[in-house]
């Protein structure tokens, strides 16, 4: 494999799927670059995995080559899983992210302890023209803060605490987020399989 989709247009993803897979000496090409235009897909999956599948396989079948997806979000125990495969959209796509982290905690204002357990889910898809895709999930486990902190990361980071490191994710340096995140096991999952296939 000497180049790779990846079915995103976040920019940092791309940079650390990059960063990750550079040694391989596989490229890693965003995929506005190889189909010349952004692609609206409708994530219409119920899991993580289902619309990690239904992107890389939607983009596979337009480019015919191999084709990296990720679908991942915030899961909170005390809000039943959510706000889950809808993070991105949570209280409405244009609703800002100090909104949604403040409604969650708001929501957890009685919540003790281990009642505020939460965790990051990443699930990647690889699909290559004809082979099975390959679809690994991983999870970085925390608990809700209570309070917003950190401007390190994006989205739902200043409200993730991570107590072996005891602060939140937006607080945390990028040498403990590429140790810990979900993000990025998977991608050293992903590595691995990659590796192997190279071999």
């Amino acid at each position: 494999m000497k180049e790779l989709i990846v079915a995103s247009g976040n920019e940092g993803k791309i940079r650390e799927i990059r960063a990750m897979l550079d040694d391989l000496g596989i490229q890693v090409i965003p995929m506005k670059e190889a189909l010349g235009e952004d692609v609206d897909i409708d994530e219409t999956g119920t899991t993580f995995e289902d619309n990690a599948v239904i992107k890389a396989e939607t983009v596979m079948n337009l480019v015919h080559k191999p084709v990296l997806s990720d679908d991942s979000g915030l899961e909170v125990d005390y809000m039943d899983g959510q706000p889950g495969v809808y993070s991105a959209r949570f209280l409405g796509h244009d609703t800002s992210y100090d909104i949604k982290n403040q409604y969650i905690i708001d929501q957890l204002k009685d919540a003790k302890g281990d009642e505020r357990s939460a965790r990051f889910v990443c699930a990647m898809a690889l699909a290559a023209p004809g082979e099975e895709t390959i679809v690994i999930r991983e999870t970085f486990e925390g608990l809700i803060n209570d309070k917003i902190e950190g401007e390190n990361g994006f989205g739902y980071d200043p409200i993730f605490y991570f107590p072996p490191v005891g602060t939140t994710s937006a607080i945390m340096s990028m040498e403990e987020k590429n140790k810990y995140s979900h993000r990025a096991k998977a991608l050293r999952r992903l590595y691995a399989i990659l590796k192997e296939k190279q071999g």
